[in-house]
């Protein structure tokens, strides 16, 4: 039985993510009361495409410093020993341990590894397209996946973070990431 592919035009191959078209972001819940947003700046990876799509395989990097959250102050201090530690973890890996069909889609196993310990993260995966060539003459695929981890899980925790409110904390434990890729077929 063939397994049915997770885009439309599926291919094989290697593809490298194009970092000026793709963006990592988070969201995480601030004081009970709004939602904050963040971003990573600096990135890179690639993905494998099999011809079997299950043995597809991903690996990125994420510059811990280049994170943003549109206040200067707060990323300094989300840089800090104590949150990210960017100086002593300069960089967050994810890596892919398999690709699989639910109910719901495609899922891809993996996992991410930030300040040196490394937890599974499944993300859904929302295939966006391939298209071949693009106007540069380029094979191009989209694709975004969404996941959600525990800062806890970690390491990241604080007095400050885990402030008790009355029904939550000041930060959220649970943050929500989106990845929105687009990648290019090397040649």
């Amino acid at each position: 039985m063939t397994t049915p592919a997770p885009l439309p035009g599926y291919m094989a191959g290697r593809w490298e993510i194009d970092p000026a078209n793709s963006a990592v972001t988070f969201t995480v819940r601030h004081m009970l009361v709004n939602t904050l947003h963040g971003r990573f700046n600096l990135f890179a990876g690639n993905l494998e495409t099999g011809r079997d799509p299950q043995a597809s395989t991903v690996a990125a990097t994420i510059d811990t410093a280049s994170i943003d959250t549109n206040d200067r102050e707060r990323d300094e201090h989300l840089r800090a020993p104590e949150y990210l530690d960017a100086a002593a973890h300069p960089t967050m890996g994810y890596r892919s341990t398999a690709l699989r069909q639910d109910a719901g889609g495609w899922m891809l196993d993996g996992e991410l590894t930030l300040k040196g310990v490394g937890r599974p993260v499944p993300l859904r995966l929302e295939p966006g397209g391939i298209l071949s060539p693009d106007p540069l003459g380029e094979t191009r695929m989209g694709i975004a996946a969404t996941g959600f981890l525990d800062r806890a899980d970690f390491g990241i925790t604080s007095d400050l973070l885990d402030m008790p409110l009355i029904g939550g904390l000041l930060v959220g434990r649970r943050v929500e990431i989106r990845i929105d890729i687009e990648a290019t077929l090397a040649h």
